[in-house]
C-alpha cells in the first residue's frame, strides 16, 4: 500500500478507536454521556460562596456540589409543630425545596444558643420554595428536646429527631465537621451547595441574604 494510502488507513483507525473509548467510558461529566450528578447546581454554588459574609462567613461552599447524604430521620406524626416525631422521613422527600439542614443536641450549648435565630429564619423565609430542618440528635431522655424548644420560644420550626444516632456519623462522613452544630445546605435537587462548621447568626441581614443567594432571589 503506497504510503499515504496506509498513513490514512491508519488515522482513520485511530478516530474509529477513539470514538469506540468515548461511547463505552464516556467523557468523565458522568455515566455514559450523562451530565454529572448535581452538573446543574454549580450557579448556586457560585452565588453562596459569593453571599458566605459577615455573619455567615464561614459557609463553605464546595469546589463542586455534590448529592446530599439521604438521611433517614422522624418528623411530626401529625404535621404539628412539636410531639414526638412519629412520621419516617428522609432528606429526599423535601425535592424540590432549598433545605438549610441543621443538626443540633440540648448537650451542645453552642447549638441551642443558634436555635432562635434559625427559628426567626424559618419565620421570615420558610415555605413551599424554603425550609429549615433542624434534626435533634439527643438518643437519651427523648422527651426533653421538645419541651426546651417550647420553654425557649422556638414556635416556627418543626421538631425533627434522630433517636437511633444514625444521622450525625453520615453527615460527619459527608462534610468531615468533627462536633456540632453542623449545617448543610441543600439546593432543591438535593445536592450540597453549603457547609457552615459551627454556629451562625441565621436571621441577621447576612443570613436572611445568603438565603435568598442560594435562591437566586434579588430581594
Amino acid at each position: 500500500m503506497p504510503g499515504r494510502l496506509m498513513g490514512a488507513a491508519i488515522g482513520a483507525g485511530l478516530v474509529t478507536a477513539l470514538a469506540a473509548g468515548l461511547a463505552l467510558y464516556g467523557t468523565g461529566a458522568g455515566p455514559g454521556n450523562a451530565p454529572a450528578p448535581c452538573a446543574g447546581s454549580a450557579a448556586a454554588v457560585a452565588r453562596v460562596d459569593a453571599a458566605a459574609r459577615g455573619d455567615v462567613a464561614a459557609m463553605q461552599a464546595p469546589e463542586k456540589a455534590r448529592p446530599a447524604p439521604d438521611i433517614a430521620f422522624k418528623g411530626p406524626g401529625n404535621g404539628g409543630k412539636d410531639g414526638g416525631g412519629e412520621a419516617d422521613l428522609r432528606l429526599s422527600d423535601f425535592r424540590g425545596r432549598l433545605v438549610l439542614l441543621n443538626l443540633w443536641a440540648t448537650w451542645c450549648a453552642p447549638c441551642k444558643a443558634e436555635m432562635p435565630a434559625l427559628d426567626r429564619l424559618e419565620a421570615a423565609l420558610g415555605g413551599k420554595d424554603f425550609a429549615v430542618v433542624a434534626i435533634n440528635l439527643d438518643t437519651r431522655n427523648l422527651d426533653r428536646p421538645p419541651v426546651w424548644m417550647r420553654d425557649n420560644g422556638i414556635a416556627r420550626l418543626a421538631y425533627y429527631a434522630d433517636p437511633g444516632g444514625r444521622v450525625l456519623p453520615a453527615v460527619q462522613r459527608d462534610t468531615g465537621s468533627p462536633g456540632l452544630p453542623t449545617t448543610l445546605l441543600v439546593d432543591p435537587a438535593g445536592c450540597t451547595i453549603g457547609v457552615m462548621k459551627g454556629p451562625a447568626e441565621w436571621s441577621s441581614p447576612d443570613g436572611l441574604a445568603l438565603i435568598r443567594a442560594a435562591l437566586g432571589r434579588t430581594s
